[in-house]
């Protein structure tokens, strides 16, 4: 069975990076998930 996640590397702005980190710990998560969980979101709005 293959893994679910694969990792990449990616280089932010220093503000996006705070800003990410911030509402992460606001919502309880790491600051990976909630990157994960903006882009769910952003490409599930991108298709309407």
């Amino acid at each position: 069975m293959k893994p679910l996640k694969n990792k990449v590397s990616i280089t932010l702005d220093t503000d996006v990076i705070e800003k990410i980190k911030e509402l992460a710990e606001k919502d309880d998560r790491s600051f990976s998930q909630y990157i994960n969980l903006i882009l769910k979101d952003y490409l599930k709005n991108s298709q309407k």
